[in-house]
Order: structure tokens, then C-alpha cells, then sequence
């Protein structure tokens, strides 16, 4: 290693350890980078190989000032990965045909396992079908386990079968909270005793949560966490960092909800897409690790890749809340402060150089909501009826819904349990307090069953067309709600647990009561949820509920019993028994109560007692019988789970690349195409190709499920990509899933024209313009185009992950030359298309193209490096790293 010259000595308690002593560069450029930028650069001075990580490129992060300004690429080394369910399945997939192939080319099959830890939570497959009373829980995870049992039985394999593979039962808990208050590393210790920061990538976009315990954490792609699981580095653009300094401190009727709320809204009107924010200042101090995990967990609202908190002595306090030993804290407190990366936030000199500082007094920040359509969207509580009643005849836009006046007034009577109400615009159908982004923060949740227990005081109840739920991130949410006694009033007021595990937020909230459902539909309603969530689109969380507002755990509560987002939050809210009027004040704890009850009742020992047996699971789980086998037995009968064809016919031999000539379009896309246009997503249309395929194999459409549930099975995949009823494809004239088949002049789907080009043995390449691939880094957004063959893309900008993830499956990312396109060079995606690629091909080549009507130009080879090049050759990342581990 280039830098072992760096390597001290450390005792902990009578422990020896080893670490790379980053001040010892003794360059004065490293007191002067933000911390975030410093994990970087540890990772690149521990993996300094002059293969994946070269000393140029430590050069290039200790030189951050100049070189965040030049899109300079550098790799990076996460010390793990974490997955939930959705995504996690085809990763073990690829993981278990890996094997398969390992053992036919004549190797040790055992080989193929993580190289660093993969932790994966199963938390998306829980639905609210049942809420309200004290039976939910346990039938809507029966419920769980009839849909998903094939599922399970393969990840409980994965467990069983690989090494450094831990996974985590249904009914956990959320998985960034699972990673928060159990997961996570803060130091990693390794085999050899060298200690390092902590450092995680995940395929869900919310892993930045963990950023406000001091741990660097972003989502990536698939094939990228699959990539990272295997031992290689991730190619990243060395980012800007916005340091975002917090003075001050929140006001007594403002929760950590209302904080991110405004932080989102601020961040997304600077622009911070691709960029770290760092979180700094006096303020930061003031705040919980509970609340500055809540910021950190809706980075993706905002836009940024990180929004991180370096680990100060409030980290270390949380630390041991929550369970970790003391030879633990004492280790990471130690190294931290060693090498620089301990704050303290209230010292006026911690002030590193950032790209750009933005500022905000706590004490300015209100109560707030985001919504309807958008979580960037904050609107001041007391303004949300007059937002909502002026957005109801609005022109049909981010906040419209384009209703008539005449429409305002209608409505239907809903009753329950004899009580009966009016169910008109902005009624609150869905009331749930669910998502990572609250329930990891025992103040909010706290207060919750305080507003519960003053209302229920008073005699007050929900509405009876409201959907209760409370989906707690872990099992200690529960524990500390119990203990406290206000769990109980939470339930009264139908708030029973409906799951541990990602619920409403992600659109898992399951039917309203059909005659709520009637109503709404006979009246055209604009109804409302209420939800401690991070994502409320429009169409994510219910198909009948078109205005859906972000908020705290107790608003949700509040809004439950008020019944309608269009009533004036600071006049009467609710009238007791006896008619008198009641306010919000009435109902509203204050802070110095939640911070009572969150020291009396959130124990050290809940946490332990809950983490003690996490990888027990419940009896259902335990029930699972999984064979004791290496390697997983396939069955061809499944449309869930599959053995994936990435390997068929690999040998040890590097494969003999292949010329592209006249290959035709495939498709000829426009600017910004996003992963959601190429990625199966959603359910699965009835008159898909997918559907076709499952109504073959005797599935009932009612058995469809979705993509989502069914990334396991490549058939379905396949032929779910590209197949956004949004897509606009040139080569015909409407909008939808289809292309032409150029030799014939058919209109067909696009994977059966796929399919139909590759029984011809003709070759296929898409084009496209700026930004292909934008959006969420969806591996199957890769993986699809595979399948259905396609050889290269040429784009006039790539989104950084997906031009990786392209290359991560072997197909080849052009650019045009500045200022041409397919327009300008005269392209109709009519003709056929030959490439040149030479056998000595270089990093960041220029090719030659031809095509069959005489056009010819030159592309830029978007392979930027030689480790991408060696993939290519490779015919992917995966490929690359079986026959490396076979050597």
C-alpha cells in the first residue's frame, strides 16, 4: 500500500488497533476540508492499490477546493451495504446464479459471497389490509407472509448460504431505523485490527438517514450495491459540499418534522442535486440525533447525496441509549478525535471551507405541512385550509385540482360505530403515523400519545371515516409507548401498530372501507391523508387520495380527530360531549413534557432487549424451512424467484468482443428518459407483454402483484422495461410502450420487437439526448436493456450512476460530440448503425460510427476509466469478479 507509512498504533482499553493517521500527510489542505470530504479521502488513502483507487486520486480529494469545480471522478470504497426486500431480492438473485456458474465453469461455488458486510431489513412487503383494532397487527402479518412466502424462503436461504450476509426477519422494523439504532458501525474494526469511519451505501434511496449519526451513507443502484458487495469501488464525481450552518434553537410548539420540512424547501430552491450538504453551527448542537437523522433522511427531497452530521459528544451519548458497549464508544470517540473527524458544534472555529454556506435560525422555523402532491412543498399549519380550499378550483398543477365551483359542495354521509359524519373535499381518509423519517425520534412519537391522551382526556375521537395506523420503525418504539402508558390512548383513538415496516409512505396502505371508497368516487372527492411520511406524490400513497400532506406524528393524530385539512387549524379544531369548543393548545404537549417523558421512559435496555434475538424473527419466519444447500434449487415453475441468464455460457476466458454492425434502434428517445420510463415499475397493465407472459404460466390477474414484488424473476422484468405508458419514442407517433420493427414496419411492443430483432441475430442500440437515466439508480433500468439486447446507448449526457450501471452489465455508453445529436447530425433511428471499437480501446476514446444511408460521425466512449474498460471486457461487473475470485 502507498500508504502504510501512515499507520499508527491505538490502545483502547487494553486493545490494540491500527489507523491511518490522516493528519500525518502533514498537509495543510486537510484541516480545511469539510468532514464529509475527509471520510472520502480515508477511504481512498486505506485503498491506495495504483489499480482501484490510484495516489492521483488521493491528490485529487486533498485538492477538493479546486477539483469539486471539474467534474473530477474518484473512487470510493463504502465499508458496507444495506438493502431492504424490493431491492435486495434479485441482488441475492444475481448473488445465487453467481454460484451456479461458478460450480459449472469448476470452482468452489462457496467463493461467491459478500467481500464486505451486506445487511438486508424486509420491510416493504407489509400492507395496512386490516387497521383499528388490536387484531391488525397480527393479520396483516399473516396477510404479509401468504404473499410473500417465496420471497422469504429465498432470502432465509441467503442467510443460511452466505457468509457476511445478515438479514433481518419481516416485522422488524423500518430498515434506516434498524440501521440507526443497531446497524451501524460508526468505527469499523477490521480482521486485521485497522480501524476505519463507517461509511454505507444502500439500493433505497433513504439510506442518507444514517448521515445524522456521523455515518456517510447514500443510495445507490443495483448493480453498483452488487458491485460494492463483491469488493469494488464506486466511480463518483468528486462533489461540492453546501455547508449549511444552524444557529439558535426551536420553539416550544415546533417539532424536528416542522425543522426538515423547511430545510427540504430551502435546499431544493438553492439546487443541490448532486451535491453533499454539511450540517455545522451552534444550533446543530441544540438537536437530537433522532432530529438530525430526520433531516438526513429526506436528502433525496432536497436533492443532495448526502446531508450529513459529523459525529460530535451528542453521538456518542445516543450511542450508548442505544445499547452499544462502552469499549464501543470509547473506540470510536478515540479514533474520531485522532483523526480529526470529532466535532464540536458549539465551538465558533469549526468552520471548514465549503462550496457555499446557507444559514437558518431555528427559532424562525413554524409548525408545518408539505403537500399536496410534493415533499419540497412546506405550507405554514396555519395556512394549510386556506391552501387547500384555493388549490381545490386551482388550475390542475403541483398545488390544482382543477375543480368546478360547483364541485366544491359535494359529499356523502359516513357511519361507524354510531356516529356520523360528512365526508366532503380535504376529509382525512388516511391518518398514519408510519415512516423512517418519524418514527426513529422518540420526541415526535412521544408526542403523539401525549395529543392522544389529552384529546381521549377530553372525550374526543377520530372521525369515522378515517384509516388509523401506526407502523413504529422497531420494536423499542413500542416498548417505550408501553412503558410510558400512552400507547393505550394512541389505540383508543384507533391508532393500533398495523406492522413494523415501510407502510403508507410506500403507497403499502392498503383498500379504504368500501363505502369511504364509494363516495369518493360518486363525488370525484379531492380527500386528504395525513402522514409522518417523506414521499407523498400524487398516486403514491392511494389511488383515491389526491391531496397528501406530510406532517409530524402528532399532527397526524390532530388531524385525525379534526377530520379535514380545509378547517382553520388555530380556531375550533373538535367539540367534547358536553359541546364545548377545543383548540389545538388544548391538545398540543409542550416541549418540556416530551423531553420528560423521553427521559423517563427511553431506556438503554429497550434496545437491547429488542436487538438481542433481531435475527430470531417471528414464528412464521422460524416455521421457513430452507434446504442446508450451497446452491440454491431453481424452480422453473416460479414467477418470483429465477435464475438469472447473466452467466449462460460464460467461461473463464475472456470473452471475444464482438464487432456492432448494422445494428438497428431500438428506441430513439428525447432528453431526460428517467430510470421510472426504463425500470419496470408498478403493476403490471393486463395487456402488458408481462402479463401475457403470467397468464401463460396460469397466473389470474388478480395474482399479477407488481414489478416491485416480482424484480426476482428476470422473465417479468424483461418484459416490464421500457414499458411506461409515458414513454415517447420517436420512431412512432403516440405515447406508450411500443416501437417500430424497422425490416418490416410493424408497431410492436417494445420487447417483443426486442425479442423478434435478436431471433434474427440482429443487433440493437437506443438513442437518446441529455440526462438518459435520470432519476432513482434503478439496476433493472440496466438489466432489462440487457436482456432485451441491446449493445450501446448513444446519449448526449449520461446520469453519472446509470452510465455505470450501464457499463455494470456490459453495454456500451456513447456521447455525441458538444453540440451535435441525432437531430443535428440527421438520424431518424431508421437506419442500421456500425461502431468501431477497437481492440486497444482507450478511456474516453473517440469512435467512429457509419450507418446504412451514409451518415458518419464520431462518439465519445464514455468508458472513463480503466477499471470500466476491464469490466467491459469482462461483459460486466459481475462477470469481472466471478472469474476474479476463481483465480
Amino acid at each position: 500500500m502507498s500508504y502504510s507509512r501512515l499507520l499508527k498504533s491505538l490502545n483502547v482499553k487494553g486493545n490494540q488497533y491500527r489507523y491511518y493517521d490522516l493528519p500525518s500527510l502533514n498537509d495543510p489542505r486537510y484541516n480545511k476540508l469539510p468532514i464529509s470530504i475527509r471520510y472520502l479521502l480515508e477511504a481512498a488513502v486505506r485503498h491506495c492499490d495504483e489499480f482501484h483507487v490510484l495516489e492521483k486520486d488521493v491528490e485529487t480529494i486533498l485538492d477538493w477546493e479546486k477539483t469539486q469545480h471539474e467534474q473530477k471522478e474518484i473512487p470510493f470504497k463504502p465499508g458496507r451495504v444495506i438493502l431492504q426486500d424490493f431491492t435486495g431480492v434479485p441482488a441475492v438473485v444475481d448473488l445465487a446464479a453467481m454460484r451456479d456458474a461458478v460450480q459449472q465453469l469448476g470452482a468452489d461455488p462457496s467463493k461467491i459471497n459478500p467481500v464486505c458486510p451486506v445487511d438486508l431489513v424486509i420491510d416493504h412487503s407489509v400492507q395496512v389490509d386490516h387497521y383499528g383494532n388490536l387484531e391488525a397487527l397480527a393479520y396483516n402479518q399473516t396477510m404479509e407472509f401468504e404473499r410473500n412466502k417465496e420471497r422469504f424462503n429465498f432470502l432465509k436461504w441467503g442467510s443460511k448460504a452466505f457468509s457476511n450476509l445478515l438479514i433481518v426477519p419481516p416485522g422488524s422494523g423500518i430498515v434506516h431505523q434498524v440501521n440507526l439504532e443497531y446497524l451501524a458501525r460508526t468505527v469499523f474494526v477490521d480482521k486485521d485490527g485497522i480501524l476505519y469511519p463507517d461509511s454505507v451505501v444502500g439500493t433505497d434511496s433513504h439510506t442518507t438517514m444514517i448521515d445524522g449519526s456521523g455515518v456517510l451513507g447514500w443510495g445507490v443502484g443495483g448493480i453498483e450495491g452488487e458491485a460494492v458487495m463483491l469488493g469494488q469501488p464506486i466511480s463518483m464525481v468528486i462533489p461540492e459540499v453546501v455547508g449549511y450552518e444552524l444557529v439558535g434553537k426551536l420553539g416550544n410548539l415546533v417539532t424536528g418534522t416542522d425543522l426538515v420540512l423547511t430545510i427540504t424547501k430551502n435546499l431544493r430552491d438553492l439546487g443541490v442535486v448532486g451535491k453533499f450538504v454539511e450540517f455545522f453551527g451552534s444550533g446543530v448542537a441544540n438537536l437530537s440525533i433522532a432530529d438530525r437523522a430526520t433531516i438526513a433522511n429526506m436528502c433525496p427531497e432536497y436533492g443532495a447525496t448526502v446531508g450529513f452530521f459529523p459525529v460530535d459528544q451528542r453521538t456518542i451519548d445516543y450511542l450508548a441509549q442505544t445499547g452499544r458497549s462502552e469499549e464501543y464508544l470509547k473506540r470510536a470517540e478515540e479514533y474520531l478525535k485522532a483523526n480529526q473527524l470529532f466535532v464540536d458544534y458549539a465551538d465558533p472555529n469549526f468552520r471548514p471551507n465549503y462550496t457555499k454556506i446557507l444559514k437558518l435560525d431555528l427559532s424562525t422555523v413554524v409548525p408545518s405541512v408539505s403537500g399536496p402532491k410534493r415533499p419540497h412543498d412546506r405550507v405554514n399549519l396555519a395556512d394549510l385550509h386556506k391552501d387547500f380550499t384555493e388549490g381545490l378550483t386551482a388550475k390542475v398543477s403541483f398545488k390544482g385540482f382543477g375543480l368546478a365551483s360547483e364541485e366544491t359542495v359535494k359529499g356523502g354521509d359516513v357511519t361507524r360505530n354510531g356516529k356520523t359524519a360528512r365526508l366532503t373535499h380535504g376529509s382525512v381518509v388516511i391518518a398514519a403515523i408510519t415512516s423512517c423519517t418519524n418514527t426513529s425520534n422518540p420526541s415526535v412519537m412521544l408526542a403523539a400519545g401525549l395529543v392522544a391522551k389529552k384529546a381521549i382526556e377530553l372525550g374526543l375521537n377520530v372521525q369515522p371515516f378515517v384509516k388509523t395506523s401506526l407502523s413504529p420503525g422497531s420494536g423499542v418504539v413500542t416498548k417505550y409507548l408501553e412503558a410510558s402508558g400512552l400507547l393505550p390512548y394512541l389505540q383508543q383513538l384507533g391508532f393500533h401498530i398495523a406492522g413494523y415496516g415501510c407502510q403508507t409512505c410506500i403507497g403499502n396502505s392498503g383498500p379504504l372501507d368500501d363505502d369511504v371508497a364509494k363516495i369518493i368516487e360518486e363525488n370525484n372527492l379531492v380527500v386528504a391523508g395525513v402522514l409522518s411520511g417523506n414521499r407523498n406524490f400524487e398516486g403514491r400513497i392511494h389511488p383515491h387520495v389526491r391531496a397528501n400532506y406530510l406532517a409530524s406524528p402528532p399532527l397526524a393524530v390532530v388531524y385525525a380527530i379534526a377530520g379535514n385539512v380545509g378547517i382553520d387549524i388555530n380556531g375550533v379544531i373538535a367539540k367534547t360531549p358536553d359541546g364545548k369548543d377545543v383548540h389545538l393548545s388544548d391538545i398540543w404537549p409542550t416541549q418540556e413534557q416530551v423531553a420528560d417523558f423521553e427521559e423517563k421512559y427511553v431506556k438503554p435496555q429497550f434496545f437491547k432487549e429488542v436487538y438481542a434475538n433481531i435475527e430470531t424473527g417471528s414464528p412464521q419466519w422460524q416455521e421457513l424451512q430452507v434446504p442446508p444447500a450451497k446452491l440454491y434449487p431453481w424452480d422453473d415453475k416460479s414467477t418470483y424467484i429465477k435464475k438469472v441468464p447473466f452467466f449462460d455460457g460464460m467461461t473463464t476466458d475472456l470473452p471475444q468482443e464482438k464487432p456492432i454492425e448494422n445494428a438497428y434502434v431500438l428506441l430513439n428517445l428525447g432528453d431526460s428518459v428517467t430510470t421510472d420510463h426504463i425500470s419496470p415499475a408498478g403493476s403490471i397493465s393486463r395487456t402488458s407483454p408481462a402479463a401475457r407472459f403470467l397468464m401463460e404460466r396460469g397466473t389470474a390477474p388478480k395474482d399479477f402483484n407488481t414489478y416491485g414484488a416480482r424484480r426476482g424473476n428476470d422473465e417479468v422484468m424483461a418484459r416490464g422495461t421500457f414499458a411506461n405508458i409515458r414513454l415517447v419514442n420517436k420512431l412512432i407517433s403516440k405515447v406508450g410502450p411500443q416501437t417500430l420493427f424497422v425490416p418490416t414496419g410493424e408497431i410492436l411492443d417494445i420487447f417483443d420487437a426486442a425479442e423478434k430483432y435478436k431471433n434474427l441475430g440482429e443487433q440493437v442500440i437506443i438513442l437518446a439526448g441529455k440526462e438518459y437515466g435520470c432519476g432513482s439508480s434503478r439496476d433493472w433500468a440496466a438489466k432489462g436493456p440487457y436482456l432485451q439486447g441491446v449493445r450501446a446507448v448513444i446519449a448526449e449526457s449520461f446520469e453519472r450512476i446509470h452510465r455505470s450501471n450501464l457499463i455494470g452489465m456490459g453495454i456500451v455508453p456513447l456521447q455525441y460530440q458538444a453540440g451535435e445529436n441525432a437531430e443535428s447530425l440527421g438520424l431518424t433511428g431508421t437506419e442500421q448503425f456500425s461502431i468501431d471499437m477497437p481492440s486497444d480501446l482507450k478511456p474516453g476514446q473517440l469512435l467512429d460510427i457509419k450507418t446504412s444511408k451514409g451518415q458518419t460521425f464520431k462518439v465519445l466512449c464514455r468508458f472513463d476509466t480503466e477499471v470500466e474498460l476491464t469490466y467491459y471486457r469482462h461483459g460486466g461487473v459481475l462477470k469481472y469478479m466471478i472469474r476474479k475470485l476463481i483465480q
